[in-house]
C-alpha cells in the first residue's frame, strides 16, 4: 500500500519558496516525490464559524471516507468471480487527463483568466501565472512577487529528478487525482461558504449512500433468490430439486388408487432397498422400484403402491433410514419452476451491467468529494493555526516505504520552529488548542498541519 501525507506549511516570502525549501530538503535523501496541492482563493469566514467547521469537516471526512469505501467494496462484490478487474473499475474519472511519470509529462493547458475569488485573490496571486517560471511571472506580474497563498496549479517542472522514488501514474487512477488535483469549481463554487461548499459534499454522498442501500437491498434480494434455486439444483438429494431428474414414465398418473413415491436411499444400503422395499407394507406393486438418479452419497429410487398405505410406507421407510420426499408430478408446476430460474438469470444478467456502471461513475463521485474535503480542512486547519492573510503551501507527498522515519524528522526540523507560537497560546491559554479547532488532543500532534490518506480501496482491512 503507498500512503499519502498531505501537509501545509506557512508560505515564507512567497509560497513558491516554502514549496523550494520542502523539495529541496527531501531530494537530498530522496525521501518522498512532492506535488503541490492546489486549493483556490476560498472565503474565510470568521474565527468562530472556521472553528465549527474544522470539528464538523473530521465528521464529513470520516463519513464520505466510509461511503466511499462501501461503494468500492459492493463493487467488488458484485463483479463476483472478476472481481480481479476491481482495481481498474476504481477510477476517479473526472480527474485531469494523465501527464505520466512525475517530471515526465506535459502541464496541462493554462486557463486563459484567473480563477480566484475571494477577497484574497488581489493579494495573492492566481493559477494563470503558476503555470510560468517564477521570474517570468513576477515580470509580467509585479504584484505576484507579494506573499501567495501557494494555492496554485501544480509545477511539473519542479518535479523533475530520477532519483526519486518512481511513481507510475495512469489516466484517470487514483493516485493521478490526487497528485493532481484539481479544484472541481463547476460542482463546489468557491464563491460558496465554506460551510456551504461542505453541505453540497455532505448532500451529495449521503445521496450516494441512501442509493446505494436501495439498490444494493434489490440486487441482493434478486441474487439470493437465484442462489436459493441454484443450490436446490445441485446440492444433495435430501435437498435438492427433483423436477429436472425425473420424467414422467417414471409415474403411475391419474390413477384412483395407485401412486409412484420417490425415495432416497444411501448407497451403502441399495442391496437392503433392492431385497426388502416390498416387505415395508402391504399392497406395494412387485418390481415396481427403479433407480432415477444417484450421486456420492444416495441414489433416487421411485416405488409404486396403494395410495392408502403411502402414509403408512413413509413411517416404516423412515425407520429403515430411507427417506421419502414429498413430490407431485405436475408438468405446468414444473415448466413454471424452471421458467422462474431462467427469469432470475436473465435479471441478474440485465441488472447487472446498469449497477457496475452506477457503481463506477458514484465511487469516482465519491472519491473526488472526499478529496474535496482533504482540501477543505486543511485550508481551514492552515488558517487557525498560521492565521490571516492566508499564506500557505500545500503539498501531497509520497513517501518512500523505508524513510518515512527520516522524513517525519527532516520535517519536524523544517518546521519545529511552528511549535513555539502554539505553545505560547496554549500556555496563555489551556483551552485555546481544543477551541482553535487543531484537535492536538485528539491525534499525533505534528508543528505543520498534516493528513495521512490511504486510498487503497481493495485491502481488506481499511487502515
Amino acid at each position: 500500500m503507498t500512503e499519502y501525507w498531505v501537509i501545509s506549511a506557512p508560505g515564507d516570502k512567497t509560497c513558491q519558496q516554502t514549496w523550494d525549501t520542502l523539495n529541496n530538503a527531501t531530494k537530498s535523501g530522496n525521501l518522498s516525490v512532492n506535488y503541490k496541492f492546489p486549493i483556490p482563493d476560498l472565503k474565510v469566514g470568521t474565527l468562530d464559524q472556521l472553528v465549527g467547521l474544522s470539528d464538523d469537516l473530521g465528521k464529513l471526512d470520516t463519513f464520505v471516507e466510509g461511503v466511499t469505501r462501501k461503494v468500492a467494496q459492493y463493487l467488488g462484490e458484485v463483479l463476483e468471480d472478476q472481481r480481479d478487474k476491481l482495481h481498474e473499475n476504481l477510477m476517479a474519472n473526472n480527474s485531469m487527463d494523465s501527464y505520466g511519470d512525475p517530471g515526465g509529462g506535459e502541464p496541462p493547458p493554462t486557463p486563459t483568466s484567473p480563477v480566484c475569488d475571494s477577497a484574497y485573490s488581489e493579494h495573492h496571486g492566481c493559477w494563470p501565472c503558476e503555470h510560468r517560471e517564477h521570474s517570468e511571472c513576477e515580470a509580467s506580474h509585479p504584484s505576484h512577487s507579494q506573499p501567495s497563498s501557494g494555492r496554485s496549479s501544480p509545477r511539473w517542472d519542479d518535479d523533475e529528478d530520477e532519483e526519486r522514488p518512481h511513481h507510475v501514474l495512469s489516466q484517470g487512477d487514483l493516485p493521478t487525482y490526487l497528485t493532481r488535483f484539481q479544484w472541481d469549481m463547476a460542482k463546489y463554487p468557491i464563491k460558496q461558504s465554506l460551510r456551504n461548499i461542505a453541505d453540497i459534499i455532505s448532500k451529495q454522498v449521503g445521496q450516494i449512500d441512501a442509493d446505494l442501500k436501495v439498490k444494493s437491498s434489490a440486487y441482493n434480494a434478486l441474487k439470493g433468490n437465484l442462489h436459493n434455486l441454484e443450490k436446490k439444483q445441485t446440492g444433495s438429494l435430501l435437498t435438492r430439486n427433483l423436477a429436472d431428474l425425473v420424467k414422467k414414465e417414471h409415474f403411475i398418473l391419474d390413477s384412483e388408487y395407485l401412486t409412484t413415491l420417490l425415495v432416497i436411499v444411501p448407497k451403502s444400503m441399495f442391496n437392503d432397498w433392492n431385497a426388502n422395499y416390498e416387505k415395508i407394507t402391504d399392497m406395494i406393486v412387485p418390481r415396481s422400484t427403479q433407480l432415477v438418479h444417484q450421486d456420492n452419497d444416495y441414489g433416487l429410487f421411485t416405488v409404486t403402491l396403494f395410495k392408502k398405505v403411502a402414509d403408512e410406507f413413509k413411517l416404516h421407510a423412515r425407520e429403515r433410514k430411507f427417506v421419502v420426499r414429498e413430490f407431485a408430478y405436475n408438468e405446468a408446476d414444473l415448466l413454471a419452476g424452471k421458467n422462474e430460474i431462467t427469469k432470475l438469470v436473465t435479471d441478474k444478467k440485465k441488472q447487472f451491467g446498469p449497477l457496475v456502471r452506477w457503481l463506477k461513475v458514484n465511487f469516482s463521485e465519491c472519491f473526488c468529494a472526499w478529496i474535496h474535503v482533504k482540501a477543505l480542512r486543511v485550508f481551514v486547519e492552515s488558517v487557525l493555526r498560521y492565521g490571516l492573510p492566508v499564506n500557505f503551501q500545500a503539498v501531497v507527498m509520497v513517501p518512500a516505504r523505508k524513510s518515512m522515519k527520516k522524513l517525519r524528522d527532516l520535517l519536524n526540523q523544517l518546521y519545529a520552529h511552528l511549535d513555539h507560537s502554539a505553545h505560547a497560546h496554549s500556555a496563555a491559554a489551556p483551552d485555546s488548542v481544543e477551541l482553535a479547532g487543531l484537535g492536538f488532543g485528539q491525534s499525533e500532534y505534528f508543528p505543520y498541519v498534516f493528513y495521512k490518506i490511504n486510498i487503497d480501496m481493495i485491502e481488506k482491512s481499511s487502515a
